[in-house]
Formats: structure tokens, sequence, C-alpha cells
């Protein structure tokens, strides 16, 4: 790996800032989507899952099709065979043989009887499933549209900022190469443990940015120095003088505007 180039304190402060403004521009692109990616994904995947109940309550009623289908066959068998035994009791030798026959027809009864009930309780199951199913296919529909619309909105956003987004990265990354490799420890460490991302930040009225706590004097007057590079001592913030940091805006603001 290349050494890197040694560099000066204010170069190394102004290097941080443009890390900083770069960063916060990839912050604010990202911010704009805000939940939209995560939104999308969920409702993708509510859908996918609608999709799935969907086949399975289909796939269900074919099964309970096939159910009423094998009922109706067994009553068509029991039919002949009624048949059958009330043929056959018209050629009996003695009690025995037709009571025994006779208790067959009943029982053939019983099956039909116990197969048109199956039946009836299959009809119910699957009106109660078509139901389901309407209810599933509508709100499959009404959630595949706001699918449909949240993508249109993600999409014309990322058709706005992706490219931008992916040349400042590259830009951030640069930037990070000319950095010392301590000083990018800290700085992303810093930007992981505040809220708004600001590791480096300039002097605001005296105090320090983003945490406006008051900078004592003869410290502002060390970091207007820039011979060394000065934290924040209630936020761990990285410090820079406001002139510096007006110089580094404009010249990012020109970088901006040609991505």
């Amino acid at each position: 790996m290349a050494k890197k180039k040694e560099v000066t304190v204010e170069e190394r402060l102004r290097a941080l800032y443009d890390l900083q403004l770069i960063d916060s521009r990839i912050d604010e692109i990202r911010n704009v989507r805000g939940e939209l990616p995560l939104e999308v994904r969920d409702l993708e995947d509510e859908v996918a899952g609608l999709n799935i109940r969907l086949e399975k309550l289909v796939a269900n009623l074919e099964v309970i099709d096939n159910d009423i289908a094998g009922k109706k066959n067994l009553i068509e068998e029991s039919k002949a065979l009624i048949k059958k035994y009330a043929e056959q009791q018209k050629n009996v030798r003695n009690n025995r043989e037709y009571n025994s026959l006779t208790k067959e027809i009943e029982f053939q009864e019983l099956e039909i009887q116990l197969a048109e009930k199956h039946i009836k309780e299959f009809k119910a199951q699957i009106e109660q499933k078509k139901q389901v199913i309407a209810d599933t296919k509508e709100r499959l529909k009404e959630r595949e549209s706001h699918l449909k619309h949240k993508k249109g909105e993600l999409d014309a956003i990322l058709a706005e900022t992706e490219k931008e987004e992916e040349a400042l990265i590259q830009k951030s990354n640069d930037y990070k190469e000319q950095i010392e490799d301590r000083l990018v420890a800290a700085y992303t460490r810093i930007r992981n443990n505040v809220k708004n991302g600001l590791a480096v930040v300039p002097i605001e009225r005296g105090a320090s940015g983003g945490s406006f706590f008051t900078i004592p004097p003869q410290v502002q007057v060390e970091i207007a120095s820039r011979k060394k590079v000065i934290t924040d001592e209630h936020s761990g913030r990285i410090l820079v003088d406001p002139v510096l940091a007006e110089e580094q805006k404009a010249k990012m603001e020109k970088l901006f505007s040609k991505i």
C-alpha cells in the first residue's frame, strides 16, 4: 500500500472538513429517501406473503373438491350395493340370509348419510375459503397498488440522486485515502456516536457547532492557528475555525454543482 504523503495539520483539518461536508451531503440525499426503501421492502414481502397464502387457499379448495368427489363416488358405490343386496334378498333361502342382507343395506344407507353430511361440511368450508380468497385478493390488489405507488416514488428519487450519491461516495473514499488512518478511524467513530453524523464542526458564535458548548477564548485562538487537531471536550467532535469552514464550504459547493 502506498504511503500517504506528509501533510500539515491545516491540510489535515481541511481534508477532514471536506470529508465531513461530502458525507453530510450523502446523509442529506439518504434522508430525502427516508424510510421509502424499507417501506417498499416491507410491501414486497407482504405482497409475496399474500400470493403464497392465495396459492395455499386455492390448493386447499382443490383438495376439498377431490374429497367431495370421493364422497360422491362412495355414495354411488353404496347405492349400487344397496341395489345389489335388495336383488339378493329376493332369492334368499332363509331369514338369516335375509337379515344379513338387511344389515348390509342399513350399513350402506348409513355410509350414504355420513358421506352426505361430509359433503355438506365440505361445501360450507368451500364457501368460507372462497370468502377468505376474495378478501385476500382484495387486500393483495390494494397492497400491490400501494407498492406500485411507493416504488414510483422511490424510483423517481433514485433517478434524481443515485448518480450523485455514487459520485459522492467515491469522493468520500478518495478523501479518506488522503487522510491518515488514525484520523479517519477517529472521524468514523465520532460520526457513528453522534445523532446528526457531524464529526467535524466549526466554531459558531464562540461555541462548538452541534453541541453549543462555549469554547474558551484561548482554545479558540489555538483552533484558529491550525497547529494541532483539537476536539470539543463535551461532544468529542473535531473543531475547525469559521474561516477555514467557510473556505472549504465554498470549495465543496463548486464540487457538488459539478456532480
